[in-house]
């Protein structure tokens, strides 16, 4: 089954990526009717479809073709690449640091920051420490006890990876599941509760989860900025009510017949010393940092740094857990904004703008059909690759209803203007939870044996409608950044 696997993907889709990839690249320029296409434009649109194909069809893996993007656009649209393709002649070129810098934006900094304190965490118990202080506060009663995970998962998914979440609790649920009938529907619930609440966590912070800081990069580059303070308080309330509505339909759906859960979470043996200080106040001191960037005034990619900065300089992270950073998502992120920058530098974000009437486009449909497309894609493909892939092209619709000619300009910036549609899709991203291979946390919940790929999916239909329209409502009408 693997053979035939590997087979259909290098002996057809990969033929098939290229032959269409080479063939956008190497038509004339007149092909696409556009008027004012470069050549070097051209060669941004064919890199636009390999990414998305390769992405779409996962031949090799996602972060390694945002490699490939990266380095092919260094070679064919930089100003320092093959003299031969990149001579002005053929249009604007991306400096080459600007590309390379994809690989350091701000943003992917800030992921860093995340995944250092989220390792050092794990290292040093701070995760089974706050779990257990969390769950004390739900008594025994089993509905309570799966609020007290959904809450609980939805909080760590906020700061931490959501595979590492859903794996970390998995670990705490099994003896509990294990306590529980075979006949008491109770236990799907709970097995569920990983990647619903895993899933809705992730939305809360700019940190929690590779689509936020793809919407946030690229906001940013627009020059639409939205803090980490800004994003916690417009995303968390909107969080916790899916929380909330996920709790009830678990419980409708999945009742349980036992009457009184006990959960018992073993302590994490680690030894109270200087060590395990530094990490407390560091962690601590990083979110209150990041809460309050308003009042300090301290940027947030700049306060990511910070944990990297002290846990190196004291010796409690050195070059083994260095290996631990999930550095697959941060190149995944980085070949996202080398997309962006490529669609901004060459002028062909400005060229489509004119060429696609998106200023006359009926806002609402733009804003629907773009959060359906996300989130079809990402029940099948990654989310973050998802993103990676529709945001840089949404900035683009977004500038053109933006544009003060527009006709639906004043529609639009009444909806939230563009932060509302940005933030809208990599909510869509998220919400994206129908199977198995949807997101790692649905696979992991999937490994307990407990969940029907049905029963999976009608949560997850339901959750995803529920919040796509809470989302929209939430983003445009309620409660907008704008």
């Amino acid at each position: 089954m693997a053979n035939k696997k590997f087979n259909l993907k290098y002996m057809v889709f990969l033929p098939l990526v290229l032959a269409i990839t080479i063939f956008l690249w190497a038509v004339p320029v007149t092909f696409f009717g556009i008027d004012s296409l470069t050549v070097v434009q051209q060669r941004v649109i064919a890199l636009f479809v390999f990414a998305a194909l390769m992405w779409i069809f996962e031949i090799i893996p996602n972060w390694s073709t945002s490699l490939v993007v990266i380095v092919v656009a260094l070679l064919t649209v930089s100003n320092k690449g093959i003299s031969f393709f990149c001579d002005p002649q053929y249009g604007t070129l991306v400096p080459y640091g600007r590309i390379m810098s994809s690989m350091a934006d701000p943003v992917v900094m800030l992921f860093l920051g995340g995944f250092v304190l989220a390792i050092m965490a794990e290292r040093y118990g701070l995760d089974v420490t706050m779990a257990r202080a969390l769950l004390k506060l739900f008594g025994t009663k089993p509905e309570i006890v799966l609020l007290g995970f959904l809450v609980m998962i939805a909080v760590f998914s906020m700061f931490m990876s959501n595979t590492a979440t859903a794996a970390m609790m998995l670990a705490l649920l099994t003896p509990v599941l294990s306590k529980l009938p075979a006949d008491d529907k109770g236990k799907v619930g709970l097995a569920l509760s990983i990647p619903v609440a895993a899933n809705l966590g992730g939305i809360g912070t700019p940190i929690g989860t590779p689509p936020n800081a793809t919407a946030q990069g690229a906001l940013e580059q627009a020059g639409y900025a939205i803090s980490f303070d800004q994003w916690c308080i417009h995303m968390i309330p909107y969080v916790l009510l899916m929380i909330l509505i996920a709790w009830f339909i678990l419980r409708f759906m999945f009742p349980f017949k036992t009457k009184k859960l006990v959960l018992e979470i073993p302590e994490t043996k680690v030894k109270k010393d200087w060590k395990l200080y530094v990490v407390w106040i560091t962690f601590v001191g990083t979110i209150l940092l990041w809460a309050t960037e308003q009042l300090t005034g301290i940027n947030s990619n700049v306060v990511a740094l910070i944990p990297l900065g002290v846990f190196t300089a004291t010796g409690l992270f050195g070059k083994n857990e260095i290996k631990e950073i999930n550095w697959t998502v941060l190149w995944l992120v980085a070949g996202g904004f080398c997309l962006g920058y490529c669609l901004q530098d060459t002028g062909l974000a400005k060229v489509l703008i004119q060429a696609i009437p998106f200023g006359s486009m009926s806002v609402v449909v733009v804003l629907v059909i773009a959060g359906l497309v996300c989130y079809f894609l990402s029940n099948f493909i990654s989310n973050s690759a998802t993103a990676a892939l529709l945001i840089p092209i949404l900035i683009v619709v977004a500038s053109g209803m933006a544009d003060p000619s527009a006709s639906n300009n004043a529609q639009f910036l009444s909806l939230g203007g563009t932060q509302a549609m940005i933030v809208f899709v990599a909510t869509c991203a998220s919400i994206a939870m129908l199977f198995p291979i949807s997101t790692p946390p649905n696979a992991i919940a999937s490994s307990t044996g407990m969940v029907d790929t049905r029963d999976m999916t009608k949560v997850g239909l339901l959750i995803g409608f529920i919040g796509f329209v809470l989302g929209y409502f939430w983003l445009t009408k309620i409660f907008p950044f704008a």
